[in-house]
């Protein structure tokens, strides 16, 4: 089956880019990216996905765009014409991209109008061999959305991109697979935005390296350490100067993805944390509030 197999980068709009490319550069631990489009870019130094986050001055703090990955440009053209048989609106067909990295790809609108990209052939670049306890991010590991219909946002990545459900957390959180990660999305209820964007770390030691140099330079812990049920994943929750939420985790599950099946896990709280030793917890995440300029595309 055609489908999406991989999460390629978040772009984000900023009222205060300084700051913004401060954090990620400088605290949060990814590498610029040479451009000279006026944005600034940024990738994991773990990984050769070209870019991971890119980052536009704007008058209101939002996301523009969430890219996910395909593996050739038919997978880009095949999806493409799901994503118009389902009725979501395509920004663009299918194209040379012109971002840095360029590529194959195309933009529309999810159901609740946040504006998403699939593409091929995005060329790659550096990585090196991330040594245990230098705390630095090796790629994305995953992202969360919320959504007023979550139900129907679902039945829309598994029907349309080709997800898979790995796990419940009772009727409200769904843990959806693309390939043999246990999770590269999850969705909630709530107003459509983005969650948090979570950062896949050599193991439990280097979140935990990472989180101490977030702390010497002034980034607490919003939520965490702990270790999450589903996923079985380790985590620890940052927020941005923008506020957007950003994660270091670690250990996240494997599975089969064709033949994994789903769990349900009762809500409590040993299973949102099964150490239950940190601080904070879903409350104390940023409140969810919907994504300025839904159904607006930004084209950058």
């Amino acid at each position: 089956m055609t489908r999406v197999s991989e999460i390629r980068y978040v772009g984000y709009g900023v009222t205060n880019i300084e700051a913004e490319q401060a954090y990620y550069g400088e605290i949060f631990g990814l590498d610029p990216v040479t451009s000279d489009d006026g944005m600034a870019w940024f990738k994991t130094p773990g990984h050769d996905e070209h870019h991971v986050v890119r980052l536009r001055k704007a008058e209101e703090n939002r996301v523009d765009v969430i890219a996910l990955a395909a593996d050739c440009s038919a997978d880009v053209d095949a999806l493409c014409a799901k994503v118009q048989e389902s009725g979501a609106k395509v920004v663009h067909e299918p194209r040379k991209l012109t971002s840095p990295g360029g590529g194959y790809g195309f933009r529309f609108f999810t159901p609740d109008g946040i504006q998403m990209e699939i593409s091929s052939d995005v060329a790659r670049g550096a990585k090196r061999e991330i040594a245990k306890w230098e705390g630095l991010p090796v790629k994305i590991s995953h992202l969360v959305l919320h959504s007023p219909d979550h139900q129907g946002l679902v039945r829309f990545f598994c029907d349309v991109l080709g997800f898979k459900v790995s796990d419940w957390l009772g009727d409200f959180m769904c843990f959806l697979r693309c390939n043999s990660a246990h999770h590269r999305l999850a969705i909630l209820p709530g107003p459509p935005c983005l969650n948090h964007v979570a950062y896949d770390m050599l193991g439990v030691d280097d979140m935990m390296r990472g989180a101490h140099r977030l702390k010497l330079k002034g980034i607490d812990i919003q939520w965490g350490p702990g270790r999450h049920t589903a996923g079985n994943n380790t985590f620890s929750y940052f927020v941005t100067p923008g506020g957007f939420v950003t994660e270091y985790t670690s250990e996240l599950e494997e599975v089969d993805f064709e033949s994994h099946q789903p769990n349900t896990y009762t809500p409590a709280p040993l299973i949102m944390d099964q150490w239950g030793i940190g601080v904070g917890g879903p409350q104390t995440m940023p409140h969810a509030h919907p994504n300025p300029g839904l159904f607006v595309a930004v084209e950058a």
